[in-house]
């Protein structure tokens, strides 16, 4: 069965007005659970960056001026030649990001439901009639693109952490240039540039430039690029702030998170466990939304406890290509060894392991860690790892201090009884996101998603948000006939 990587000269290449040589050499895709090489891909430089730019802002003009209908089609068939090809997209964030098969899937699901609302952009009002402020003028507010968006996505949702911004900032009449994280280029990057080449998308409006730090912030400060979206490190994201303010840029910042998971003495600890099971080890916890601090009342802590380290004890953890594993491997060496500091650093100050704080290669057992203080590294730091810490708290007082403790204000959850309690509750967290009765890790393609703090500079991504993100208002006033001033 012919796939969509099949006969494309993508290897090595880059994807920039077809796919043409790299400038900045080539690098092995490596697959972490084997240390397998999978492909090599290509990487690029300055100078790809600069010709890239220029190249979407001499198309970008024509798109903007295309009818909405016509961009909605592009984003309808992308959508459905993701679906048809949706077993070649899961391959690959399984083998070279090391996803299980389960979290590929969501994965790709995500993506299509962005592909789907960013469909519907195009053909939505763009504009309002404002009120006359004198006779004989009529007076419009209208959304117009941007020009060039610049995006800069992660390894750890590579798919749906492109397509996110590149999706709706095409339907809106930008053109794009994509910088994929060289560990997963060819799941964040180059499928997305085939994914939009057979769905028919004209030439010079997408480039998809996988490359190290040099070509990001040459796209950060390229002067033809008028908005930078940013997926990342919170240490990074304000590198990139700082040199887009600097060029008075756009800036989406969507950054770390060190999120609470908050268990109320009222909560069905069977279920709260499972919750805190999935927040804190999905994607082997490699997600910003993660279930970094699990605050519990004391009154139920030791119960949840138990719970908790029987589901991690349970968990098994393998390379998820080839067999049934509930973890696959963290993506490189130095995450591992980030999450195996931390963890040694907070047993040292004296927390206790109650699942898990072992690992093989880049294969980390889900741990639990009780006895865990504010004081603490694995509450202070974003672990980014398969690492629940437990926080015991007095009452829902001190449930909400600890929690609003951080310098992060992504996502937080409330396990309760009581829907009200936990509404309650929530109006009290600093958060740009919150759940009740549920877990930390949650996207809809139409919710508004982002944080606060230093887990963002307060921009959202979402259906509805898409317009504050990818375009600006432009007045205009229209008159029937020019007449004289004073002057």
């Amino acid at each position: 069965m012919s796939e969509l990587l099949d006969g494309v000269p993508w290897r090595g290449a880059i994807y920039s007005g077809g796919w043409v040589p790299a400038h900045g050499g080539v690098l092995d895709s490596v697959e972490p659970a084997t240390g397998a090489v999978l492909a090599e891909v290509g990487l690029a430089d300055e100078a790809d960056v600069a010709a890239a730019t220029a190249r979407a802002a001499a198309a970008q003009p024509g798109w903007a001026a295309a009818i909405g209908p016509e961009r909605a089609a592009v984003l309808r068939r992308a959508a459905a030649v993701l679906s048809d090809n949706r077993a070649e997209f899961e391959r690959w964030l399984v083998r070279e990001g090391g996803a299980v098969p389960g979290k590929a899937a969501f994965e790709v699901d995500l993506a299509l439901g962005e592909l789907w609302e960013a469909a519907a952009l195009p053909t939505q009002p763009w504009g309002h009639l404002l009120p006359a402020s004198e006779p004989g003028r009529e007076s419009v507010a209208r959304r117009v693109p941007l020009g060039v968006v610049g995006v800069i996505s992660p390894w750890n949702f590579p798919l749906i952490l492109s397509i996110r911004a590149v999706a709706p900032a095409l339907a809106l009449g930008n053109a794009v240039v994509l910088k994929p994280d060289v560990q997963t280029a060819v799941s964040g990057g180059t499928l997305v540039a085939r994914l939009f080449e057979a769905a028919g998308l004209p030439d010079g409006l997408l480039h998809v430039l996988p490359g190290d730090a040099g070509p990001g912030a040459a796209l950060t400060v390229d002067p033809h690029v008028a908005m930078i979206a940013f997926t990342g490190s919170t240490a990074v994201g304000r590198e990139v702030g700082a040199a887009a303010g600097r060029a008075l840029k756009r800036v989406s910042l969507e950054l770390g998170g060190n999120n609470a998971l908050i268990v109320l003495d009222d909560a069905d600890l069977d279920v709260a466990s499972s919750a805190g099971a999935w927040g804190a080890f999905l994607h082997q916890g490699q997600v910003c939304m993660t279930a970094g601090r699990h605050i519990v009342l004391e009154s139920v802590a030791e119960e949840y406890l138990g719970r908790l380290a029987k589901r991690a004890q349970g968990l098994p953890v393998g390379d998820p290509y080839t067999g049934q594993v509930a973890l696959g491997p963290l993506i490189n060496e130095r995450q591992r060894d980030h999450v195996d500091r931390i963890v040694r650093e907070t047993v040292a100050a004296g927390a206790e392991v109650r699942a898990g704080g072992t690992h093989e290669g880049l294969f980390y057992r889900p741990t639990v860690l009780a006895d865990v203080t504010p004081s603490m590294p694995a509450f202070r730091e974003e672990i980014f790892g398969p690492v629940a810490p437990v926080v015991v708290v007095r009452d829902e007082d001190e449930a909400v201090a600890v929690a609003n403790d951080t310098a992060y204000g992504l996502v937080a959850a409330v396990q309760t009884g009581s829907p009200e309690r936990g509404r309650e509750l929530a109006g009290r967290l600093r958060t740009g996101i919150v759940h009740i009765n549920d877990q930390t890790l949650n996207n809809d393609a139409y919710a508004p998603f982002g944080g606060t703090g230093v887990s963002g500079n307060g921009s959202r991504f979402g259906t509805q948000s898409s317009w504050d993100e990818f375009t600006q208002w432009q007045w205009v006033t229209f008159r029937e006939q020019a007449h004289a001033f004073p002057f």
